[in-house]
């Protein structure tokens, strides 16, 4: 299992995602530029250049059309995939944390990060409306008081949306008329990420309370832990197998204080229903900030705080694994 690296960013990786088909990977990091990649060769496709500051989430619709970033330099921009062009610019007054498409393309939401005395929301806008965007006039924005959405993905159907909080907290807000549907909490701490299975039933939440959690998107309800001894950063549901990719390791900014033994920088891989790892693949010189499979379940890549994506393909015995139970 030769590793494809994949240098285009000179800051560490904030996210990484594959489009429907799986041929196209994003890449966006704590440098300006989103990057798009053949995930098969790992050969540069092309970037999207207007950010001027670091882009912390990317997203691409179901047919490839689209992709939205979400800025620290206070913009959610939108961008025509094949050429690069930069279809529409949302401007915010606080930085943008999370965003994305719904499955029909047609409707984006994001975050807003609470700072500088602003509050953090949670904006929707239909893209069908040349209006709103004209206007900058999201059709629904929420406001969270409590604690700020860490990350976010859409609920099946394009309801509702699923935030995770930085209290611990997971909300399923609706898109209809933005009231808090559900709450979850089982977390303690931060979540770092939420991912969707492929058919959107299930989520997996990873946690700076060193666990990842798997719950149905409908009901919120809390189905399995995957725990570790640091904290996990991103983790990813497989398409095809019953098993789960996290990537973790201490927060950037403490990684100098601890020894060397303990900054592990694996990918840990869980079986989901038994809860056990089975599985390290190794490859990082920093924490690893984001990890996703192949839509077709045949590679997995980790985009970390070395700024290098790494894309991994299965060697074939990993097909005929099981866990001995």
């Amino acid at each position: 299992m030769r590793p494809i690296l994949l240098q285009g960013h000179e800051r560490s990786i904030t996210q990484i995602k594959y489009n429907r088909e799986g041929d196209l990977l994003f890449s966006v990091a704590k440098d300006p530029i989103a990057n798009v990649w053949y995930s098969v060769n790992g050969e540069r496709l092309g970037t999207y250049n207007g950010h001027t500051g670091a882009v912390w989430c990317v997203d691409v619709d179901w047919d490839t059309k689209n992709v939205l970033t979400g800025s620290a330099d206070n913009s959610c921009r939108l961008w025509d995939c094949e050429t690069g062009k930069q279809l529409a610019l949302l401007e915010t007054s606080s930085a943008v944390r999370t965003c994305g498409f719904d499955f029909s393309g047609n409707i984006i939401m994001f975050s807003t990060d609470k700072q500088m005395g602003y509050q953090c929301f949670l904006n929707y806008f239909d893209l069908r409306d040349p209006q709103q965007i004209e206007d900058n006039q999201p059709y629904q924005s929420v406001p969270c008081n409590e604690s700020k959405i860490t990350s976010a993905v859409w609920g099946p159907l394009g309801e509702f949306v699923i935030a995770g909080h930085e209290n611990g907290e997971i909300n399923q807000y609706s898109a209809k008329s933005g009231e808090i549907l559900k709450v979850a909490k089982e977390h303690t701490k931060q979540i770092n990420d939420i991912q969707s299975s492929v058919d959107l039933t299930m989520l997996i939440s990873a946690s700076k309370d060193c666990t990842a959690k798997l719950f149905d998107s409908t009901s919120l309800e809390h189905i399995k832990t995957f725990k570790t001894e640091r904290p996990v950063n991103s983790a990813a549901i497989s398409p095809i197998m019953d098993h789960v990719v996290m990537g973790g390791g201490q927060e950037a900014m403490e990684v100098t204080t601890t020894s060397t033994r303990i900054g592990k920088f694996e990918a840990r891989f869980f079986h989901a229903a038994y809860e056990e790892e089975f599985g390290r693949v190794k490859g990082h010189f920093g924490p690893i900030n984001c990890v996703a499979f192949h839509p077709d379940g045949k590679s997995y890549s980790s985009g970390g705080e070395d700024g290098y994506v790494r894309i991994h393909y299965f060697d074939p015995h990993y097909f005929d694994f099981e866990l001995e139970a």
